[in-house]
């Protein structure tokens, strides 16, 4: 699996409804579950927690997460399969993936669907991708 395919199976899920908790992307994904599925589609099947909320007070249980499932953080400019991951307001973090294209795929609650944008320039948290991937 490379990062190049984790981009090209997020962008294969673009337009998917969105739906909070959704792991299905017949039902909906909220950002964790892109994140699970365009891994799983990528060749790297993860399964991905369902126990949060929308208002979250620390981003630790996140970095964890990325770290179970054999993510590595990522330095430097931001590669195709790059997870961000973001704060878009008190309390409130949301994941993505950097496309083939350098855009951001991710879970849009307000859009209610995955979609594309220009790649965030602040707010950056954290970001991990798959080991061996310079």
């Amino acid at each position: 699996m490379t990062g190049h395919m984790v981009a090209q199976a997020a962008e294969a899920l673009l337009g998917t409804p969105f739906r909070l908790h959704g792991r299905n992307a017949h039902q909906g994904l909220d950002c964790m579950g892109l994140v699970e599925a365009a891994m799983t589609a990528a060749g790297q099947p993860v399964r991905l927690p369902v126990d949060y909320t929308l208002k979250m007070r620390s981003i630790k249980r996140f970095a964890e997460v990325a770290l179970q499932v054999g993510l590595v953080p990522a330095s430097g400019s931001a590669k195709a399969g790059d997870i961000l991951l973001l704060r878009v307001g008190p309390c409130q973090f949301h994941l993505g993936i950097v496309g083939l294209n350098g855009d951001f795929i991710h879970a849009h609650a307000g859009l209610r669907r995955v979609v594309s944008s220009p790649l965030p320039q602040g707010d950056i948290l954290d970001r991990w991708r798959l080991p061996g991937e310079t």
